[in-house]
């Protein structure tokens, strides 16, 4: 989201202040210890002046909340540009600073408002003392103090060389993967809209990467690119535009529903906006007004729909848990039922390699040896020491590889090659523990019971599931109701200039006023 004003942006809006030039301050308020509001008015008109030391300078017709004791910069302004007039507002060079001059002669103070870093607030007398600043700081031999000048003169007078020598200069000193943007930016006064712009006007995009460019082809495009540049800022159209974007939030009743969040403001609709949702203004100053005064609703309500996204995917966590849950049941039934049948299918074989294991554990044979002989009787092709694939003496048990020995009737395909066969078997072998203390039976029947204990889980599970799932349904959609219905009540509305009287409109349609006070009755 874009934040503060560019060169362009400075250039645009002094070119709509002019017209207040003149009027006289009546009052000077902080919002906070960045933002402050200047009163100003002529016998016909009236305006208050928001100025953001690091972001913004333009009128407002919105209602800012003001700070009920007015801090010491606030004063330091009253006692100095109250009651002035304002007698000239323009850039210093080309620089992001804008020197607000109240009042003439030896009686005049400067109000220099700096938008670069992490900008500065100044007041100085006329001949440019600093009486007061937001910020003092010390950046070489410059030192931006109380009593100290302020060095006007280090303002940049003119844009940078923008021509073949500097921009292969440029591409030189580049790496590989930095993109033309990331390249060209620095050497480059009027903001990367500006310069996006210029660029896709030329079929450029600014991602490419420079491994990626002939530089013998995009150099010439680039310097017709900036050559265009003088044209484009006289003939712009003198307006504003609020650049938006859609996004998606949960409703609750199911779904989702998109809105609109602001994202940047501009003086022009640039081509890589054009395709953007946006609103149009008649003037760059009534578009930085309605942004500004929309992004702390837009943040409060961006946090609603966070939350509102973590509710929903709480819910679905629940959910995907439950079935997952019901699910493993599941698997675990048929596994537990295929090994009882594969048991009860294999039953000889089963049982004879249990005599055998329990006959070499009563001639107390060392378990070493067992396996050795298990792994030769294996290697002569016995039927049933090949079936013996891990021996568990420490839980007197054996793993088997047991199969359907019917399997192969129901897949029977006179085409199917060797291969085919010998993966089908694979698919129908599976291993088993066997119970040494327990008979082939015995085994089979132990499975059978393990399902039938899994099914009773998974009936129970599914029970208890659907209570908790519909609870925490209920929660969620109430917990989206009532989010949507304070993000409803928290949005800013626009404060028209009549709400601080009492008023209403009459059966004609008319606007009828009155004063809440004295001091509001004299106005009139």
């Amino acid at each position: 989201m874009k934040t503060r004003f560019t060169t362009l942006d400075i250039i645009s809006i002094l070119e709509e202040l002019q017209q207040y030039v003149g009027m006289r301050v009546n009052q000077v308020y902080d919002v906070d210890n960045k933002t402050y509001l200047v009163k100003m008015h002529q016998p016909d008109k009236k305006v208050v002046l928001l100025i953001e030391s690091g972001t913004r300078l333009h009128t407002t017709e919105f209602e800012w909340p003001k700070n009920p004791a007015p801090s010491g910069f606030s004063m330091k302004l009253r006692k100095h540009i109250n009651n002035k007039r304002l007698v000239h507002v323009k850039q210093l060079g080309i620089d992001r600073v804008v020197d607000l001059q109240f009042g003439d002669g030896e009686a005049a103070h400067h109000l220099i408002l700096e938008m670069y870093d992490r900008g500065n607030l100044v007041l100085t007398d006329f001949e440019l003392k600093i009486l007061n600043i937001l910020r003092p700081r010390v950046a070489g031999e410059e030192r931006f103090l109380v009593r100290e000048t302020y060095p006007v003169e280090l303002a940049k007078q003119e844009f940078s060389t923008l021509d073949d020598l500097t921009l292969r200069e440029a591409f030189g000193k580049a790496k590989e993967t930095d993109t033309l943007k990331k390249v060209l930016m620095p050497h480059f006064d009027l903001g990367p809209a500006v310069l996006e712009h210029l660029m896709l006007e030329q079929s450029l995009r600014p991602s490419t990467k420079l491994k990626d460019v002939d530089l013998d082809v995009v150099l010439p495009t680039l310097l017709t690119a900036f050559e265009a540049l003088p044209l484009f800022l006289k003939n712009r159209e003198k307006q504003g535009f609020v650049i938006q974007k859609t996004e998606t939030r949960p409703k609750a009743e199911g779904g989702e529903e998109e809105f609109l969040t602001i994202q940047e403001f501009h003086p022009f609709l640039f081509s890589q906006h054009a395709a953007s949702p946006h609103t149009r203004h008649e003037t760059f100053n009534g578009s930085c007004d309605i942004f500004f005064s929309q992004v702390e609703a837009q943040r409060i309500e961006l946090k609603s729909v966070q939350q509102e996204r973590n509710a929903v995917k709480k819910l679905e966590n629940v959910k995907k848990d439950h079935e997952t849950r019901i699910k493993s049941l599941q698997e675990l039934q048929d596994f537990d039922r295929l090994k009882g049948e594969l048991i009860e299918m294999n039953s000889e074989i089963v049982n004879n390699a249990i005599k055998v294991i329990l006959s070499a554990i009563a001639n107390q044979i060392p378990w070493d040896q067992i396996k050795e002989i298990i792994k030769e009787a294996t290697g002569n092709g016995d039927p049933v020491a090949s079936r013996i694939k891990q021996i568990k003496l420490e839980t007197n048990h054996i793993v088997m590889q047991l199969e359907d020995p019917y399997a192969h009737l129901d897949n029977e395909d006179e085409d199917s090659d060797e291969e085919d066969e010998k993966n089908q078997g694979k698919d129908r072998e599976h291993l088993v523990d066997i119970d040494l203390g327990l008979t082939a039976q015995a085994n089979a029947r132990k499975y059978f019971v393990q399902k039938k204990s899994a099914g009773v889980k998974e009936r129970k599970t599914v029970e208890s599931g659907g209570v908790a799932l519909k609870s925490a349904e209920k929660k969620t959609k109430a917990a989206l109701k009532e989010m949507a219905k304070i993000s409803t009540i928290i949005k800013a509305r626009k404060v028209y200039w009549f709400e601080k009287f009492f008023w209403f409109i009459s059966s004609e349609n008319f606007l009828v006023i009155g004063g809440r006070d004295a001091q509001q009755n004299s106005c009139w």
